[in-house]
C-alpha cells in the first residue's frame, strides 16, 4: 500500500504550493515508493484480516502456517459464522437463526434489528413459494406486534406484505425483495453482526484501504500528473500524462 501513502504525502505537499499543475515523473514516484517502508508482518496481518472478515478459512488456516500469522480469532468459529451466511444465502432462515443462537444467543436478543430483518426474510421466503396463508398468519403474528413498536419496521412489514398484492410480483414496487440481492443482504447484516459479538470488524480493512487510494489518486489528479494505478488487480504504474 505504498502507493497510496505516497500518493496523500504528494497531495499534501502540492496543496501547500502553487495551483499550476506539477508533473511528477516515474522515476521520481519509484523512488518515493522505495523509500517508503513498509513491515512484512503488517502486510501480513492485512492479508489475514481480510481472509478471517470475508470467511476464507481453509486460505486463512493456509496462511497462517505459512506466514506464522497468528488470527484474531479462533478460526474455528469462522466455519460456524459461513454455515449461518450460507443458510440465509439459500433462504433457509429459521435454521440461520438457530445457528446464530447455538453460537451466542446474545446475538438477536441484543439486536432488535437484525432479529426483525431475519423475520421479514422468512416471511419474503414464505411469499417467494406461494404460502400466502402461512405467510399472512406468520406476518400477523411475529412482525406485526414488532410493527406497532417501531415505525420503521412497520414500513418495511407493509412493503413487504405488498408483495402478496401482485399475482405477477414485477408488477410491484417492492418487487426487489424477491431477488437474491435481498437474501445476500440480509446475510451481510448477520454475518457483520457476529464478527462485532466476537470483537472483529464487520468489515476488512484492505477494501477501506483501497478506496483511500481510489480517492487520494482522484483528489491529486487535479494538481498533478504522475504514474497513477488504473487497475488495482495489477496496480501497475501507467506512465503520468503531459
Amino acid at each position: 500500500m505504498s502507493h497510496a501513502w505516497i500518493v496523500l504525502e504528494q497531495l499534501e505537499s502540492i496543496e501547500a504550493m502553487s495551483t499550476s499543475k506539477k508533473l511528477i515523473t516515474r522515476e521520481e514516484w519509484e523512488k518515493k515508493l522505495r523509500d517508503v517502508k513498509i513491515r512484512k508482518e503488517d502486510m501480513n496481518k492485512l492479508v489475514m484480516n481480510f481472509l478471517v472478515t470475508e470467511g476464507y478459512v481453509e486460505a486463512a488456516e493456509k496462511f497462517r502456517i505459512e506466514s506464522g500469522t497468528e488470527p484474531e480469532i479462533n478460526l474455528a468459529t469462522i466455519a460456524d459464522r459461513m454455515a449461518v451466511k450460507k443458510a440465509v444465502q439459500s433462504g433457509n432462515v429459521q435454521d440461520a437463526i438457530e445457528k446464530v443462537n447455538d453460537l451466542n444467543p446474545e446475538i438477536l436478543d441484543t439486536n432488535p434489528h437484525l432479529y426483525f430483518h431475519l423475520q421479514q426474510q422468512r416471511l419474503i421466503e414464505l411469499i417467494r413459494y406461494g404460502k400466502v396463508e402461512e405467510a399472512l398468519e406468520f406476518a400477523q403474528e411475529e412482525l406485526a406486534p414488532r410493527g406497532e413498536e417501531n415505525q420503521n419496521f412497520l414500513e418495511e412489514l407493509e412493503r413487504t406484505v405488498a408483495l402478496l398484492a401482485f399475482e405477477d410480483v414485477k408488477n410491484c414496487p417492492f418487487g426487489e425483495l424477491l431477488d437474491l440481492s435481498q437474501r445476500l443482504k440480509t446475510a451481510s447484516e448477520v454475518n457483520a453482526a457476529i464478527l462485532t459479538s466476537q470483537n472483529h470488524e464487520k468489515d476488512p480493512k484492505l477494501p477501506s484501504l483501497l478506496k483511500m487510494l481510489i480517492w487520494a489518486q482522484n483528489q491529486l489528479d487535479e494538481k498533478a500528473s504522475y504514474p497513477r494505478i488504473n487497475d488495482l488487480s495489477t496496480a501497475a504504474l501507467e506512465e503520468p500524462t503531459i
